[in-house]
């Protein structure tokens, strides 16, 4: 389980050192890809082939599915950590993200996600204002 915020910070090549809470769970390799909120997901690469599971058995005559299929796996990148902890993130997906220097890495219970700060700072402001109704909402147990 993957929980907390770290803000680690890019170097000039584009690396990231994985907080050390993190490097266990991804030691053995990791996909890097993108979210729908512009921001990155880690995911172990048995996770990311659970996440894609679906979408893959899913019929290819839809255009949907075809969609999912391609932008998932056209930005996504397998990554080893080095000795250090770092992984690189492709250009590609810094742009996308919209990377710079300072990021917020954070848990998000079975995936690590890697954030501008800034953009980081306005979702989670956003988000708070919902927050206690989520609870209601999405963890409602009948009965």
């Amino acid at each position: 389980m993957l929980v907390g915020t770290y803000t680690p910070k890019l170097d000039e090549k584009g690396r990231l050192i994985l907080p050390a809470r993190f490097r266990d769970v991804f030691a053995e390799g990791l996909v890097v890809a993108r979210t729908q909120e512009r921001a990155l997901a880690i995911y172990t690469t048995d996770g990311f082939e659970s996440l894609m599971t679906p979408v893959s058995s899913a019929p290819n005559t839809l255009k949907q599915v075809r969609d999912y299929q391609r932008m998932m796996a056209a930005g996504a990148s397998f990554e080893v950590p080095d000795k250090q902890g770092r992984i690189t993130i492709p250009p590609m997906l810094r742009t996308y993200a919209g990377l710079d220097r300072d990021v917020v890495v954070i848990g998000a219970y079975n995936r690590a996600e890697i954030w501008d700060a800034a953009q980081w700072m306005d979702y989670s402001d956003r988000a708070e204002e919902g927050f206690s109704e989520m609870n209601e909402e999405l963890l409602a147990h009948p009965g």
